[in-house]
């Protein structure tokens, strides 16, 4: 290649940054020369073969140029080629151009043309509606009749004529309003009521499907019949859907609320248990009325004996929702609707019945009452049974309390026993009400179980006080009693009789110790009927107490006679008393004579001058141990439960001889009753009338040498509740009780 061609190939190729790979192959080419010769040329022999590189180089030089410059020519032609195609493509494009103009002139000449046709293709329009309404003009003068004829067939409950005529009309306004466009005429306007007519009149027989089943089940066939077929009709027109056959499921359910759950029918106040009771017998005869004759008029997807069962367990839960909302019922109503709603709807007679097929589907059923209601009704039941015993209990106690100011003494039983209806009427009225809850369910016994509990216990606390207001009022003599003890005896009767059958209340679901604070009530009251009993019993001995001892007391029985003879005479009454209450009050009745006898002798009324007083204050000390030991024997009172031998210890203590054996008398004194004290000592060393101050000091003393005594078992407290008077400055001592 000459170098004028290299330099026009040169000026041809891109350079600079216009081909930036090229400038990078040959800085790429021209190291690698470099390296390439430096290689070659670093020995000098080498030099010697510089001209044979130098033509081989020049041979690799030409034949790289050609190849160049096949690969150029190459490409101009290529580009020769499509610089021809571009230019018949370009002619391409003016012809379509000119031929796309030619077009859109013609179009806008054909639509100038179009719109000249417009009023002839209008008159085509109304030509064909015209001639479309000429054929129908017939029949469309025979609309009106037709609309009156129907409305006549809907009248006479001929439901299907009624509803073909229907279709045959509003066929006809489809019909029309095809061929007018769209065009509603007049005459069609009472198609709309005449639809609407038939549709209530078809609801109204579904509403009263029950009575039409059993007069003219035909009728009512014919109107499922009619919301059947309308439901599967379609209609070219803009209309809403009728949906007849969802206004007779509907009507269905409400007809049959109507009937049994009115408002007229809703029960008034006292007439719950009656209204009830008719539902019970007419609920199941409605079910299988349904399932007898309403089924087989309906279509099978109604499932009438399910709609039936689920309706009228709807309609009877929102009624009896109305009436609890309603006025506060009765305890009896509360009763029985809860009794009802729990165990007779879902009895045998009932929903529970084996003759109700699985068709009727009531598992699924919510329940008749919420837990909210049972808890509600269990509430009220229990208040208003709870005032209801309290106001019956407080008539018997206040019956009760008239009794006791009788001029007879208290009736008797069979055995001689003071008897009363009265603990029989309270546990009668508390375990009725126990009882006929068990019918309702285990939570309402539970409530009301802890109720006569409550209110037994609020009994007895009532019954304890009315006695100390009927003692208050004997006492003070505002109210004459003739037979005050016998009355507090026959109470004591009441209380035992209570006792003994308060088990009674306590089921076998109850748990142990319930009746705890019930027998503790009774517990009390029985120590106060005791109380009271055993004070009168002090308001006739006091009097004759108050002369003990005396000279006349050393000398003679008869004080402690007359002691006896009244306390006799007031525990005849005793008899009429039930064991162990009878044994309670005699050892009672024994304890509180000798803590009066022991009460007598330390008031310091007498000293004894001597040791023949002695004596007689020891001796008649036994005697009287003796006497009331045999008195209480005799009315039944066991010799081991006795405080009478506590006299025969003072008398141990009265008959010692010598005086410094004082010590040893006192002690066995403390360790036969640890109670004893100083002061009661001192009392009956006055009594002696021989003790010196160190001999008193030495036999007191002996009370405080060594470790308190326990009290020997079965023993109770005396001395503790026996009260000594002060003790002289002669005879006190720093180490006593003035100290």
């Amino acid at each position: 290649m000459d170098s004028a061609a290299r330099d026009k190939m040169q000026r041809a190729l891109p350079t600079g940054p216009e081909w930036p790979e090229q400038e990078r192959a040959e800085q790429l080419a021209r190291g690698a020369a470099l390296k390439w010769a430096s290689g070659i040329f670093y020995r000098p022999e080498q030099l010697a073969r510089l001209g044979q590189y130098r033509s081989r180089e020049v041979q690799r030089t030409c034949s790289l140029e050609a190849r160049i410059k096949s690969v150029v020519q190459s490409y101009l032609e290529g580009v020769k080629t499509g610089v021809w195609q571009l230019a018949q493509a370009l002619e391409a494009v003016r012809g379509t151009r000119e031929a796309l103009g030619q077009a859109r002139e013609l179009l806008r000449d054909m639509a100038e043309a179009a719109q000249t046709l417009e009023p002839l293709r209008e008159q085509v329009v109304q030509h064909k509606q015209l001639q479309a309404l000429s054929q129908l003009l017939p029949r469309l003068r025979a609309v009106p009749a037709a609309v009156a004829h129907t409305q006549t067939l809907i009248d006479a409950q001929r439901f299907l004529e009624a509803y073909v005529s229907l279709r045959e009309l509003e066929q006809l306004q489809e019909e029309t309003c095809a061929h007018l466009g769209g065009l509603e005429l007049p005459v069609f306007e009472g198609l709309g009521p005449l639809a609407e007519a038939l549709g209530q009149a078809v609801e109204a027989a579904a509403g009263a499907a029950g009575q039409l089943a059993r007069e003219d089940p035909a009728l009512l066939v014919a109107a499922m019949r009619v919301a059947e077929v309308d439901a599967g009709r379609t209609t070219s027109l803009e209309q809403a859907p009728r949906d007849w056959r969802q206004r007779c499921l509907h009507a269905l359910q409400q007809g049959l609320e109507r009937v049994h759950f009115g408002t007229s029918l809703q029960p008034g106040p006292g007439a719950l248990a009656e209204w009830l009771e008719a539902l019970r017998v007419a609920l199941p005869a409605e079910l299988a009325m349904a399932e007898a004759l309403v089924a087989p008029c309906c279509p099978p997807h109604y499932k009438v004996v399910q709609l039936w069962a689920h309706t009228l367990h709807g309609g009877l839960r929102r009624c009896l929702q109305q009436l609890l909302e309603g006025p506060e019922l009765e305890a009896a109503d509360t009763f029985t609707l809860l009794h009802w709603a729990l165990h007779v709807y879902q009895g045998p007679e009932m929903m529970g019945s084996l003759e109700l097929g699985p068709e009727a589907d009531v598992s699924d059923l919510e329940p008749l009452l919420t837990l909210e209601n049972i808890e509600q009704l269990e509430a009220t039941f229990v208040a208003k049974v709870q005032a209801n015993v309290a106001q019956w209990l407080q008539k018997a106690l206040d019956g009760e309390v008239v009794e006791w100011g009788r001029e007879q003494e208290p009736d008797t039983d069979l055995s001689g026993f003071y008897h009363s209806p009265l603990p029989a009427i309270v546990l009668q009225i508390l375990e009725e009400n126990i009882r006929v809850t068990r019918m309702v369910s285990v939570s309402l016994q539970r409530r009301v179980h802890g109720m006569a509990l409550s209110e037994l216990s609020a009994f007895l606390r009532s019954f304890s006080d009315a006695l100390i207001r009927f003692s208050r009022d004997h006492l003070r003599g505002d109210a004459v009693v003739p037979h005050y003890v016998p009355y507090l005896l026959a109470t004591l009767n009441h209380q035992l009789a209570l006792s003994s059958s308060v088990s009674v209340l306590q089921p076998e679901w109850v748990v142990p110790g319930v009746l705890a604070p019930v027998e503790a009530e009774l517990d009390k009251l029985q120590k106060r009927i005791c109380r009271l009993v055993l004070e009168a019993l002090l308001a006739e001995l006091q009097p004759l107490f108050a002369v003990l001892p005396s000279r006349r007391w050393l000398s003679s029985p008869e004080l402690l006679d007359d002691v006896c003879e009244r306390t006799a005479r007031f525990c005849q009454n005793f008899r009429h008393v039930r064991n162990p209450a009878v044994q309670l009050l005699l050892a009672e009745a024994e304890r509180t004579v000798v803590l009066q006898y022991l009460r007598a002798l330390m008031q310091g009324r007498l000293v004894c001058r001597g040791a023949d007083e002695r004596t007689q204050a020891a001796e008649r000390l036994q005697h009287d141990a003796a006497q009331l030991q045999e008195l209480f024997l005799g009315l039944g009172l066991e010799e081991s439960v006795q405080c009478a031998p506590v006299l025969l210890a003072l008398r141990e203590l009265l008959n010692l001889s010598d005086p410094t054996l004082l010590g040893l008398e006192v002690a066995g004194l403390r360790q036969q009753f640890p109670d004893v004290s100083e002061d009661h000592v001192s009392a009956l060393l006055d009594l002696r009338g021989d003790v010196s101050r160190e001999q008193r000091l030495a036999a007191l003393s002996s009370l405080r040498a060594g470790p308190q005594p326990s009290p020997p078992a079965g023993r109770r407290a005396l001395f503790s509740l026996v009260p000594t008077p002060a003790p002289s400055l002669a005879s006190c001592f720093p180490s006593g009780s003035c100290a």
